[in-house]
């Protein structure tokens, strides 16, 4: 799905960065996100604030990826030395290689995506066996109070519970290693089995 004019602007201004920077991030880092030399996807990269981020891991690769080609492009401004951007649906990552990734990282794209199953299922695909899913979403409730206040209109299929969520990751072959939870918004870290 595509952002909306105003929900483009909220996911690239100076409060959303410090967000990332200050909340969402350090609890990733809390739940295990750490190991340096690792080969990194980001769905939905955004406007690549989130690689600048991963950089701080030293990763041994960085991809993201991202539905618009107008976050890519901003991403891409960034000239960070290691990192690729690609347009690309996470609905299908034929690009990537079965296995081929340590790492992926979700900072908040899967209540966008009708189709959000079809990500999970390609996350669990792409990492290696014991490779780490580092997820943060809202829940379906936040995002309907969301949608009563500013017109983002997400779409229907794409809003969930904390217990949908973990439900579905788990049906796909994750275990769960650590949740951490604030104002209906859940971080997870899960792990290939």
């Amino acid at each position: 799905m595509r952002l909306t004019d105003s929900e483009f602007r909220g996911m690239n201004n100076a409060v959303r960065r410090f967000f990332q920077r200050r909340v969402e991030y350090p609890v990733f880092r809390w739940l295990g996100l750490k190991q340096t030399k690792q080969d990194i996807l980001e769905v939905g990269c955004g406007s690549g604030y989130g690689a600048v981020l991963l950089m701080r891991i030293e990763p041994n690769s960085y991809v993201g990826i991202d539905l618009m080609p107008e976050m890519i492009e901003l991403a891409n401004r960034r000239n960070l030395p290691i990192a690729e951007f690609l347009v690309m649906d996470a609905t299908d990552l034929s690009h990537f290689n079965d296995a081929g990734k340590d790492v992926v990282v979700v900072f908040g794209i899967l209540h966008h995506i009708p189709n959000w199953r079809d990500v999970i299922c390609e996350c669990h695909r792409v990492l290696r066996p014991g490779g780490k899913l580092f997820l943060e979403e809202p829940t379906a409730r936040v995002l309907r109070i969301w949608d009563a206040v500013f017109p983002w209109n997400h779409p229907k299929e794409a809003l969930f519970s904390r217990k949908e969520l973990e439900k579905q990751v788990k049906s796909v072959g994750f275990s769960l290693t650590g949740r951490r939870g604030l104002l209906g918004f859940w971080s997870f870290c899960f792990t290939k089995g």
